[in-house]
């Protein structure tokens, strides 16, 4: 009857009638499953920053060497997670060119551009 009455599923009222608090929770699980354990998910985000390697490759890489159970996509969380996804944040920046100034000559020598 209260489904009904609120317009919700008869889980949702037995959800909120068995708890003792009115906040929502958060969906996301307390516990995410993952294949790599935090010491490997560290060497994977090292990996990352030292090699600069593209996704496929670091899959290729971590497949190989540290765990061959781990998926693309799982990967690819993990490397969100760690702040390290995007490559182009990775890679160093260029240098901006500093202004040039004009060279200190004797007293007696006149500097003239003609354009």
């Amino acid at each position: 009857m209260l489904a009904r009455r609120y317009g919700v599923t008869e889980q949702t009222v037995r959800t909120w009638k068995n708890r003792d608090f009115v906040e929502d929770v958060s969906p996301t699980a307390h516990r995410l499953q993952t294949t790599l354990t935090p010491a490997q998910e560290v060497i994977v985000v090292e990996i990352r920053k030292l090699l600069l390697l593209s996704l496929d490759d670091l899959l290729v890489v971590t497949r190989e060497f540290i765990n061959p159970d781990v998926s693309r996509s799982g990967l690819e969380r993990y490397l969100r997670r760690h702040g390290v996804s995007r490559l182009a944040d990775l890679k160093p920046k260029p240098e901006k060119a500093r202004f040039k100034t004009f060279q200190n000559d004797e007293p007696e020598y006149v500097h003239v551009d003609i354009k």
